[in-house]
């Protein structure tokens, strides 16, 4: 079952001790660029640098003290597997992460500087998923996935609802979306809340699959997508979809010059360091393929673990 409004308000009050309340900053050359009122929710400010600590630390706070002894388990290449580790750490219990071998070694860092327990296997989801199960079996572990838990998405929920409470008078919200944990948590916090907001996600052109599955009515995985935002890879799950078809009015698809362009106007002009993935979301306002002009938006920046070794203008 999907989370409610009452279970993302839960969630709120339970990582409220080790979760931040992220800024919401706005940018005048922003404003003037997208001609729009533009809000920017900050979770390229939050623990581990990303959302994803949200929805990890509801996830890893609901557990039974019987459950949290055997610790939890997951797949994941990136801030999930951060987040997790952190959340297990401040809990006390082992986190099991397991990482294909060709992660970033800045991710590889960050995961075992929180305290995960890594196993590295071979770049394929089939790998990383009966790797994954061996560890389940053997430890008795909870699973915890990155998106398409109930736990995880009422957690990333949280986001929005701070939001709403800080500037009650959105229009619209946008969010980014790769497997639709934020998105989907999101807008049934966004909805719940203030009736007739309208919830839009941006998607990179080249990693379009949520925006054909939306088209088709069914999840159509995504197959060998290449695009720089690397956190927007993977693809929708049985409990986000419906939850993104019910609740979202339309996906956007954004360039990847759209991308790199506004993510190198947020560094430019507001000083906030952003990652590609965050970038998509402004990307919407920035190609400007939907008219939002003169309106209340609020934009939830997903996260800003960047490589600083790999820009994409330098």
């Amino acid at each position: 079952m999907p989370p409610t409004l009452t279970e993302i308000h839960q969630a709120a009050e339970r990582i409220k001790p080790y979760a931040h309340r992220t800024p919401v900053l706005t940018n005048e050359s922003l404003n003037q660029k997208v001609g729009a009122q533009v809000f920017l929710k900050c979770e390229n400010l939050q623990k581990v640098g990303a959302f994803k600590f949200r929805g990890a630390c509801n996830a890893v706070f609901s557990l039974s003290d019987e459950e949290a002894m055997r610790g939890v388990v997951t797949h994941s290449s990136g801030n999930h597997a951060a987040a997790l580790a952190l959340a297990a750490k401040m809990r006390g219990i082992p986190a099991y992460i397991v990482m294909p071998s060709n992660a970033p070694s800045v991710k590889k860092e960050a995961v075992a500087g929180y305290g995960g327990q890594i196993t590295f296997c071979e770049p394929t989801l089939a790998a990383r998923e009966s790797t994954m199960e061996g560890i389940r079996q053997k430890t008795g572990a909870t699973v915890v996935h990155p998106y398409n838990n109930e736990k995880v998405i009422a957690g990333q929920g949280t986001a929005a609802m701070e939001l709403l409470e800080d500037i009650p008078d959105l229009d619209v919200i946008i969010v980014p979306v790769g497997g639709g944990g934020l998105l989907s948590g999101t807008s049934i916090a966004a909805v719940g809340i203030k009736k007739g907001i309208r919830i839009i996600a941006g998607e990179p052109e080249m990693a379009d699959d949520a925006f054909r599955s939306m088209q088709a009515g069914k999840i159509i995985p995504s197959e060998n997508p290449k695009t720089i935002a690397d956190g927007l890879l993977t693809s929708l799950g049985d409990l986000t979809f419906p939850i993104i078809q019910k609740n979202v009015e339309q996906i956007v698809t954004v360039s990847e010059a759209g991308i790199i362009a506004s993510m190198k106007f947020i560094w430019e002009r507001a000083k906030i360091i952003i990652e590609p993935s965050s970038a998509v979301a402004i990307g919407v306002l920035w190609e400007k393929k939907i008219d939002l002009s003169g309106l209340k938006v609020g934009v939830i920046i997903s996260g800003g673990n960047v490589d600083l070794n790999k820009l994409p203008w330098q």
